[in-house]
């Protein structure tokens, strides 16, 4: 069972905002750079995939203008290589399939450089679900808040029934000649892709959900920074 990794860290977080011109003069840093508890996102980020011993190895997609990256302690790793991004993710994840000396039943694991708390164990948790599986799947979170659809002018027009919704992670792992096709198939068509289960959906597949952790946040807004600086502390002090 081969597994390689692609984390996308071509974005610039446009969400984000720009950081305190007083801290460590991170104004025009891009998130997955912004300091998380005094090591840069994406390092937080790159320390968890590492440590799992099944992955081949870690293909990271930047920017091409990308300055930061050398920075970074990870950069020297034996285990990790670097290719070029794009401006949209799936246009990294295929970038970066097409770089990745993998055969088409191979894994591939795709990472979001911003979702530093992913734990070891759910990690492993996916690779072991997916194991004999044909096509793959993803880390995914029942919704547990109570669902509202809006109208144009934000009324409530229906609650909607969560029952059978959840939320969608990563890492999402897919056999890379499966991946490949799909996300393929969705530039050609010039169809969106949110995630990468979203082009595997597209092309007629059904990906397997794997109950994570809700710990397991995406850094996307200035907030979330304290709040994943709580939660790895949190998870330092349970190792």
């Amino acid at each position: 069972m081969t597994i390689w990794a692609i984390v996308p860290a071509a974005g610039v977080g446009r969400r984000m905002g720009p950081s305190d011109p007083a801290t460590e003069n991170q104004q025009s840093l891009p998130k997955q750079y912004r300091l998380l508890n005094g090591r840069p996102v994406l390092s937080c980020t790159l320390a968890r995939l590492l440590q799992l011993q099944q992955i081949e190895s870690v293909l990271v997609l930047l920017r091409e203008s990308d300055s930061h990256w050398q920075t970074l302690a990870e950069a020297s790793s034996p285990r990790i290589r670097c290719g070029i991004g794009g401006a949209e993710r799936q246009v990294s994840v295929l970038n970066g399939l097409r770089q990745l000396p993998a055969q088409p039943d191979d894994w591939v694991l795709v990472h979001d450089a911003v979702r530093p708390c992913v734990t070891v164990a759910d990690v492993q948790k996916l690779i072991s679900s997916l194991a004999e599986h044909p096509v793959g799947g993803l880390l995914a979170v029942p919704v547990d808040n109570t669902l509202k659809r809006a109208s144009a002018e934000l009324e409530v027009e229906a609650t909607v029934d969560r029952s059978q919704l959840y939320n969608a992670l990563t890492p999402q792992m897919f056999r890379h000649g499966v991946l490949l096709s799909a996300l393929s198939a969705a530039a050609e068509a010039n169809l969106p892709v949110t995630d990468e289960a979203s082009a595997i959906e597209q092309a007629g597949y059904k990906p397997l959900l794997v109950p994570g952790e809700k710990q397991n946040i995406k850094i996307t807004h200035e907030g979330d920074l304290a709040l994943a600086s709580l939660i790895l502390r949190a998870q330092e002090n349970l190792e």
